[in-house]
């Protein structure tokens, strides 16, 4: 690699850096959402909803498409996400 393309890979990094973070702070912000919702599901057979699910991944593929972002990320993105949070719900969950 040259020398002036180290320099706008590591221009290009920093970028995403700062991008992670900020991906960082959304996260936190949705997991606290994640919290109130679990607050309020009275059996962990509540935790998982197919219908919510394909609901998001639906609307989430339309997004991706209309704003020219090739919906396998997104897709995966959000599969990963979602099934993280499911994890996260099953871990915390408290029997009322």
């Amino acid at each position: 690699m040259s020398p002036n393309n180290k320099k706008k890979l590591n221009l290009i990094r920093i970028k995403l850096d700062k991008l992670d973070n900020k991906l960082l702070s959304l996260i936190k912000h949705r997991t606290g959402l994640v919290k109130e919702v679990l607050k309020l599901k009275e059996f962990k057979k509540e935790i998982v909803d197919q219908k919510r699910i394909n609901f998001i991944l639906n609307k989430i593929k339309g997004k991706s498409k209309k704003l020219k972002i090739d919906p396998k990320i997104t897709n995966r993105i959000w599969k990963n996400m979602i099934w993280s949070y499911i994890d996260y719900e099953r871990r915390n969950f408290k029997k009322k």
